[in-house]
């Protein structure tokens, strides 16, 4: 069952499953917070823009800071043709065991070829959410911190028998833009 505004609302609240929680819809600029069913979340002010300058390869296995230029503190970044680029949200989810997240993107962003590959936030996951920004055109695309980013759909379910959080995931408990790593 995908989640509503009201049900979305409890659980910010009561078990600071998104923290901060902004309770409606922010349409400064590009808008963020509480929709009908889903939530807009925002992206910080540091980027790692990817780039093949010293020539490295990317390996999830082995993924390397080289692969990036880090940004930080600007109100915006220009994401290259045909090129990506990963924030971290603002917000810190704590995802209920018996609720997952679904990330997509935002069509002011979609419409301009900047997608965002879907996510998943799976129950009994905590942390700030890495997001890539794709960049599918041949024009670069500017993004913006501190602004809408990407929006996040709820779904919940029966109470799992392994969660996120019991099997010890990899990502749980990040913060800032933690790269692509193997166990």
């Amino acid at each position: 069952m995908i989640l509503s505004d009201k049900q979305i609302t409890k659980l910010a609240v009561e078990q600071e499953m998104i923290s901060p929680f902004v309770n409606k819809s922010v349409s400064k600029g590009i808008s963020h917070g509480l929709n009908s069913f889903g939530y807009d979340l925002r992206c910080g002010s540091e980027f790692k823009i990817f780039t093949n300058i010293k020539g490295a390869t990317a390996d999830p296995k082995n993924f390397s800071e080289d692969n990036f230029i880090t940004v930080n503190g600007e109100n915006s970044i220009l994401i290259p043709p045909n090129s990506f680029a990963l924030a971290s949200s603002l917000e810190y989810f704590k995802m209920p065991r018996n609720v997952t997240g679904l990330v997509t993107a935002k069509s002011t962003y979609a419409r301009c070829g900047l997608g965002v590959p879907p996510t998943v936030l799976e129950a009994g996951w905590q942390g700030n959410l890495v997001l890539e920004f794709s960049n599918h055109t041949s024009n670069s695309i500017r993004l913006y911190a501190n602004s809408g980013a990407a929006q996040i759909l709820f779904f919940q379910g029966e109470q799992p028998d392994v969660s996120y959080a019991d099997r010890n995931g990899k990502y749980n408990f990040q913060t800032g833009i933690t790269l692509a790593k193997s166990k």
